[in-house]
């Protein structure tokens, strides 16, 4: 069974979905692959321990404070590959970005390959099922844009502003699958 619960945002509500032990979604509203990973529709249990841990995590998080992951379990389903992405995301420190390319850099070393498509991760960062928690927030293209955010690139500037990070520095695109 996949619980899930509601949290009220600063940023507009979200959805946190949870098997009852490990946390499977962070999702806004409306946002781009919301459920895509749960294997069954959700039943709504705002009471369930990690739920609520969730929560109190998010408060902290939108207070400003730097909780950290490992605080709480997470069960995102994935490929190895979207896995190997994801565990990357997890390192990356509050207040900091880190490029596409840069990822795909860092996965080619760790397989030991020549290179690696930096819109293959593209694809993987998308697909996050647990955001804000698993940052992928602090992924921006290496051309200075913000690209894409599935909740939203307003939301994406929003809460890297709120970590610290000088949001001038980057900018909009005008067009294409990010937006």
């Amino acid at each position: 069974m996949i619980y899930s619960a509601r949290y009220l945002s600063p940023l507009g509500e979200i959805t946190i979905a949870s098997d009852g032990t490990s946390l499977l979604g962070v999702y806004f509203e409306g946002q781009k692959y919301f459920y895509g990973s749960l294997a069954e529709e959700p039943v709504e249990k705002e009471d369930i321990p990690v739920l609520e841990s969730a929560k109190e995590w998010l408060d902290r998080y939108f207070a400003g404070k730097r909780p950290d992951i490992s605080e709480l379990p997470l069960a995102p389903a994935g490929s190895e590959f979207r896995q190997a992405v994801w565990k990357i995301l997890c390192e990356i420190p509050y207040g900091s970005v880190i490029t596409y390319g840069d990822i795909a850099k860092k996965i080619a070393e760790e397989k030991g390959l020549g290179n690696m498509s930096a819109q293959a991760v593209g694809g993987a960062v998308g697909h996050n099922p647990i955001s804000i928690i698993v940052p992928c927030h602090r992924v921006v293209g290496s051309n200075g844009s913000f690209t894409g955010y599935a909740g939203g690139i307003e939301k994406k500037e929003a809460l890297l502003r709120l970590e610290g990070v000088d949001t001038k520095q980057f900018r909009v695109p005008k067009k294409g699958t990010a937006l």
